[in-house]
């Protein structure tokens, strides 16, 4: 049962062929006889997830249906869980262990999740590789010398060796698509704002009565199925309310019930960075498929926003957040040192330190422009029910853990700096939009390929309703060869 979806794993709990236990002692028995060589499940809660097992078998046995009940599951490690420590990667931060579970985690283990532990981050989740020097480097289950993604890899590496079904993620710049696409699983970021992020906080950072969402961040699901990504969003999303912990959010149904009603525009190239021969390929190949189940296809659109300002607009932003909690005396310098640079000097490197010290004043101009582009995706979305676009330029990339700064990667013989491969998360990020990512196939190295489906706000279930339909028809995850059934 390990390459079972959550779903197939509720099913065969409540109609009691398997035991909450029995499949805790498989994912238990696969961590241990496999996570050496992978280093995802970094902390583990084995012992309490045993007596949440047996209690969940003895709720099952009383016709307790609720939706994860007896499920085993790993959360990733900058989500609070009480009586685990969350350091974010951050060396310094070995304090006590949280107190208190985030929303999201609580809502899990409302609806009957176990909690096996929690999986590998960069530092600060700040790349998209994971390592850190607390827990050392998560490897890629199709390479291992590849990296998972970051900074959700140990999530995603965790769901594709076969150790859970399901996890739990976040994503401000990626973080949940990029890791989906790069070990050949299924992740959605969901409409900003509807999941509470409340318990998602940096080691020492106070956790308020309420959630205060960070800009541009969200938590989300990853999952081996479109279905259980729906399973898990019914039990997360909601507002931040401590009466409203199985609180299921009205969300709008899937534009179309089948799969040749939906209009799907499909973006291949982004004006700041190059897409691979591999990911290209992989994109046509299904955008054909597609099309010959009767979607209406389009290549392009005047009612696309333009993605070199969205890009822009997303590390202004970005940046202009990261900026709040630099050290006084390295922010005043900063700002000092940009004196002298010229104004007219607009490289991206130029520009991103200037958001760092931006106003107040700086901020609100560039959130109106914001608002502009999130107008311009509402015109498009009555035209269009789907954006279909790459996750990265490239496929899973080696391990590099150079400074950032100094990172290249290789797109078919062009070099471009490691950063520029962000450019296709600004697309969705950028005005709070859901995206789901599914996996399309491997290419001709064979590893995976993943794309995102971008629908329009709060319309969470079209982009997980199409890739559930595309799933049903054109399959969707793979597993590893060296961790998959009949693996040695």
């Amino acid at each position: 049962m390990a390459f079972e979806t959550a779903t197939q794993h509720m099913d065969a709990l409540r109609a009691r062929r398997v035991s909450a236990v029995e499949l805790l002692d498989q994912s238990i028995e696969r961590i241990e006889a496999h996570d050496g060589s992978i280093n995802a499940i970094v902390v583990r809660d084995f012992d309490r997830a045993r007596v949440a097992a047996v209690a969940a078998d003895a709720a099952l046995s009383r016709g307790d249906r609720r939706p994860l009940l007896g499920l085993p599951m790993t959360v990733k490690e900058a989500l609070n869980v009480a009586g685990l420590p969350t350091t974010w990667g951050i060396p310094e931060s070995r304090h006590p262990d949280v107190g208190q579970d985030a929303v999201a985690i609580a809502r899990l283990k409302h609806a009957g999740a176990v909690i096996v532990g929690k999986t590998n981050v960069c530092t600060q989740l700040a790349d998209w590789q994971t390592f850190n020097p607390v827990f050392g480097t998560t490897n890629n289950p199709w390479d291992l010398r590849r990296t998972p993604g970051g900074s959700s890899g140990g999530s995603a590496a965790a769901l594709a060796a076969g150790f859970v079904a399901l996890e739990l993620g976040s994503d401000l710049g990626g973080s949940l698509r990029i890791p989906a696409h790069c070990c050949g699983v299924f992740a959605h970021k969901p409409t900003f704002a509807l999941v509470p992020t409340r318990g998602f906080v940096p080691p020492g950072v106070p956790v308020l009565s309420v959630s205060h969402e960070v800009d541009l961040a969200v938590l989300g699901p990853l999952a081996r199925s479109a279905t259980d990504l729906s399973l898990a969003m019914d039990v997360i999303a909601g507002p931040d309310d401590a009466q409203a912990v199985a609180y299921r959010m009205a969300l709008p149904p899937p534009r179309h019930a089948e799969l040749r009603h939906y209009r799907i525009l499909v973006l291949e190239q982004h004006p700041l960075v190059p897409t691979s021969n591999a990911v290209r390929t992989a994109i046509h190949r299904f955008a054909g498929s597609l099309e010959r189940a009767g979607c209406k296809l389009g290549w392009n659109s005047p009612l696309l926003p333009d993605l070199e300002r969205s890009a822009a607009t997303f590390a202004h932003l970005l940046f202009s957040f990261f900026g709040a909690d630099m050290p006084t005396q390295d922010y005043e310098d900063l700002k000092a040192q940009l004196m002298g640079i010229p104004a007219l000097d607009r490289s991206p490197q130029v520009l991103a330190l200037r958001s760092l010290v931006s106003s107040h004043r700086d901020w609100i101009g560039m959130d109106r422009v914001r608002l502009g582009i999130e107008h311009q995706w509402r015109q498009l979305f009555q035209a269009w029910d789907v954006v279909l676009c790459p996750v990265s330029p490239t496929t899973a990339s080696l391990h590099d853990h150079s400074a950032m700064d100094d990172r290249r990667i290789d797109i078919d013989g062009c070099s471009v700096p490691y950063k520029a491969q962000g450019a296709w998360m600004s697309v969705a990020s950028v005005a709070g939009l859901p995206a789901t990512t599914m996996p399309i196939g491997l290419c001709d190295a064979g590893l995976p390929v993943g794309v995102q489906l971008i629908g329009p706000y709060l319309e969470d279930r079209t982009t997980i309703g199409l890739a559930e339909l595309a799933e049903r028809e054109f399959g969707g995850f793979v597993a590893p060869p060296m961790f998959g059934p009949g693996a040695a």
